[in-house]
């Protein structure tokens, strides 16, 4: 493809050079580190798009869930070719590698009119939380002793329990977040009603998925994670509109950063209602 005066050629995005992915994501300011871009890549499908000397200008990935529903993520544009195009020509790529399966993404403001020309229907915003966590936080006046530190063979009730919440099945990003993460979980008459994942991520820890019943859930599951973090950088993704969640984050250190839109096309977002599981934190925003 042409972009002003730049002539692009694509190429699988596992084989793409790993170090230009990386400066591709710092050029617009997002926080992965090389590390995180190898996880991504190990878990999804994609292209980019590089220059005539292998610069990386342009990356856009999907994530399969299962055979009906997938997400899209890591859609970046380099802010040398960005309103020529690439963005356009990079997600029509990506729409027709993914099928007719229901799809779901999280939209930045440059890309939101995009999405929407695309097909895509705005269905909640999600607030980036984040910033240095306070000593001793924790979820004052709720039982913290309900908190349990899973192991690996609880990972068939982790998957059963995300997909009740999410909708589909995400085995495989369950399966490899796991041995990087520290997870913690709530079972009550032996069934498992809420888990947390914690783990490596940008300047510092990224908190989710976090899966619940109730808001009390996840702020129980959010400070066990939280606990031992004092004075370290932290970050949540969550949907959930101001209220005790969100508060509990706030008084943690974790202050609202940025927002972004959750889109989808051929299917709604699963709701969060108390009684059900519901999902309190994202996975990750390319996954959901």
């Amino acid at each position: 493809m042409r972009l002003q005066s730049f002539d692009l050629a694509t190429q699988d995005i596992a084989e793409a050079d790993l170090d230009g992915l990386h400066a591709l994501s710092i050029s617009v300011g997002w926080p992965h580190r090389r590390s995180d871009w190898s996880l991504f890549r190990s878990l999804g499908r994609g292209l980019a798009a590089f220059d005539d000397i292998g610069r990386v200008f342009a990356s856009a990935m999907w994530f399969d869930h299962g055979e009906t529903v997938a997400t899209i993520g890591m859609v970046i544009t380099s802010p040398r070719v960005q309103t020529h195009g690439g963005g356009r020509f990079m997600m029509e790529h990506i729409l027709r590698e993914c099928g007719a399966r229901s799809l779901m993404l999280n939209s930045t403001r440059a890309a939101h009119a995009l999405y929407l020309s695309l097909g895509f229907e705005v269905q909640a915003v999600v607030c980036q939380m984040q910033g240095i966590v306070r000593e001793g936080s924790g979820a004052p006046k709720l039982d913290a002793s309900a908190v349990e530190v899973l192991a690996p063979d609880d990972l068939p009730r982790i998957v059963a329990l995300d997909k009740a919440a999410f909708g589909a099945d995400r085995s495989v990003v369950l399966t490899r977040l796991a041995p990087l993460s520290r997870i913690v979980g709530i079972r009550r008459n032996g069934h498992l009603e809420a888990y947390a994942m914690r783990r490596p991520f940008g300047r510092g820890t990224v908190i989710g998925p976090v899966v619940a019943h109730s808001e009390d859930d996840a702020i129980l599951l959010s400070a066990s994670l939280l606990g031992d973090l004092g004075g370290r950088f932290a970050r949540l993704d969550t949907r959930q509109p101001e209220g005790r969640f969100r508060t509990f984050l706030q008084s943690s250190g974790l202050e609202l950063y940025d927002t972004v839109k959750t889109m989808t096309r051929g299917a709604p977002l699963a709701a969060v209602r108390p009684g059900q599981p519901g999902i309190y934190a994202l996975a990750a925003q390319p996954l959901g």
